[in-house]
């Protein structure tokens, strides 16, 4: 590995494309007829093939989770601090896999993609997906990677909700299923700020019912105002607090409404303006959409326990104290269910700031445990 990267990176790596020609049938009763996932690897499968870990991303993230595609990069993989040699997740030991699910913007087939059935982009036309579509085709990935069973899925906020389902819908196939800061389900409450958010977007003047890019616009506006809105849940209060506090970019009020003044409108602003620039409307609504249709206990009368009694992993579940968009108690919900059916479920909530976004950060006690636990199940 070049000098030019840390000791414990997994250093350069390259995004590799899976085609898939057989029609993925989607709980919406549409079906995807021809699609690819985009995915990246760190570490070495083994010669039994029984080291694979899955990583399932959140809202959005994608396939880089660790490493650099070129020396020039000047940010590593969004989970780059728990990828790698030493590491949580150590390559030295495991077989990482990463993708981009279905329906996102950054080389999975998705809205932006070209439907075969028009040449044209999908746009508004590509169906919604769920989680449960994200493990079946997660899945057929790994049948093209010879993985039959994965030593365990991981994941964090949504992604935590494909391990679950990993468990639920190929029971067979995980050995442990790590949920971080997760639920079973979405609150009212976070249901209703993914709606703000949508709306954001959709009442964009540019967002053309879905199909701007036809019309060559982005519908900036709106993924702002989304992206503002969900980076103020991903942050408690007390983090905002002291990043921020109620500090000015100058020494003078404007006394407008237009100006820029506190240093956490500029932080918003600048979230906003980034995340607009890199990221697709329509993949945003339907990841939003697949957070609020995650229910595995719908199917069961409400009943948690019933939903995951097939499950024969062992689970790992962490959650963070002033996370309050997905709040211990959700995680503790998990952590009951599995215990009535009788699972075997190691519980940890960790005392952390920072909110939402812990689980992407280097919190000493939190990658401890985290490590602690992968290097139990280490083969």
């Amino acid at each position: 590995m070049s000098s030019v990267f840390p000791e414990d990176s997994v250093g350069l790596v390259e995004p590799r494309t899976a085609h898939f020609a057989e029609p993925l049938p989607l709980a919406c009763g549409r079906e995807i007829a021809d699609y690819q996932l985009v995915y990246e690897t760190y570490g070495e499968l083994n010669t039994a093939r029984s080291n694979a870990v899955l990583i399932c991303h959140a809202l959005s993230g994608h396939h880089h989770a660790a490493g650099y595609h070129s020396p020039n990069d000047r940010r590593p993989g969004w989970w780059d601090g728990c990828i790698g040699p030493g590491k949580a997740i150590d390559t030295r030991k495991f077989f990482v896999v990463s993708l981009n699910n279905l329906g996102g913007c950054n080389g999975s087939t998705g809205p932006a993609s070209l439907n075969p059935a028009t040449g044209k982009v999908y746009g508004a036309d590509f169906p919604v997906v769920t989680v449960e579509d994200w493990v079946h085709s997660q899945a057929r990935l790994a049948d093209v990677l010879g993985i039959d069973q994965w030593a365990a899925v991981v994941g964090g906020s949504l992604g935590g909700m494909q391990a679950l389902q990993w468990t639920i819908s190929y029971p067979e196939r995980v050995r442990h299923c790590l949920s971080i800061a997760s639920a079973p389900r979405l609150s009212a409450e976070n249901i209703a700020f993914n709606e703000v958010a949508r709306q954001a977007i959709l009442s964009d003047t540019d967002f053309h019912g879905g199909h701007f890019q036809e019309l060559g616009v982005v519908p900036k506006r709106g993924l702002r105002l989304a992206r503002m809105v969900g980076h103020i849940t991903y942050l408690s209060d007390d983090a905002m607090g002291a990043k921020f506090g109620r500090e000015l970019k100058s020494d003078q009020l404007n006394y407008d409404f237009h100006s820029v003044e506190f240093q956490v409108e500029s932080y918003l602003r600048h979230q906003g303006d980034e995340f607009s620039t890199r990221f697709d409307a329509n993949t945003y609504l339907l990841m939003t959409k697949a957070l609020d249709y995650f229910d595995p206990a719908a199917a069961h009368d409400g009943d948690l326990a019933k939903a995951l009694s097939p499950a024969q992993a062992k689970f790992c579940v962490m959650s963070f104290t002033t996370d309050w968009r997905f709040s211990p108690a959700r995680s503790r919900e998990i952590v009951d269910a599995l215990m009535a059916t009788g699972k075997n479920v190691s519980y940890l909530e960790i005392d952390a700031p920072q909110g939402h976004d812990s689980f992407l950060l280097p919190i000493p006690r939190y990658q401890h445990a985290f490590s602690t636990y992968m290097n139990r199940i280490a083969v």
